[in-house]
């Protein structure tokens, strides 16, 4: 379990990272398919084998799941699109709630159709630590 654990949090590091990345890339809007797109809309091409980045096939519709983490997806990167104060503590919490909800989101989209034991039981840790952690920064802000 602690490995899986583990590669959850790698995971996630990576895509934070590489979203960071993105977001500090000043001529991305010269990068071939980037016109007009903000960083939270790049896309990674289909991988190897006929599948796309999240283990869908490339062709037919997505299954509910999918869509389920699609839309969260969309509403965590569109809260995320925070109005920077320049404080850098109220931009963090602000841009970590969504951040963090979009996790809780996720989380209960594989206890609506996840399976695996294993998984199950980290998606209800992911709720009940996130919620906390939300919970946390909204006193915070209200302070």
């Amino acid at each position: 379990m602690l490995k899986k654990i583990a590669l959850v949090a790698a995971l996630g590091a990576a895509f934070a990272g590489g979203l960071a990345l993105a977001q500090n890339m000043p001529n991305m809007q010269n990068m071939p398919g980037m016109q007009g797109k903000s960083p939270g809309q790049m896309s990674m091409p289909p991988a190897a084998g006929g599948h796309s980045g999240h283990g869908a096939p490339a062709s037919g519709a997505d299954s509910p799941a999918t869509r389920a983490f699609k839309a969260a997806n969309a509403k965590m990167h569109k809260d995320m699109d925070i109005k920077y104060s320049g404080n850098v503590d109220r931009d963090f919490v602000a841009g970590m709630i969504p951040h963090h909800q979009g996790a809780v989101e996720m989380a209960r989209v594989v206890l609506q159709y996840g399976t695996d034991p294993e998984i199950r039981a980290l998606a209800e840790g992911v709720v009940r630590e996130q919620e906390k952690e939300i919970a946390q920064m909204r006193a915070w802000q209200a302070r």
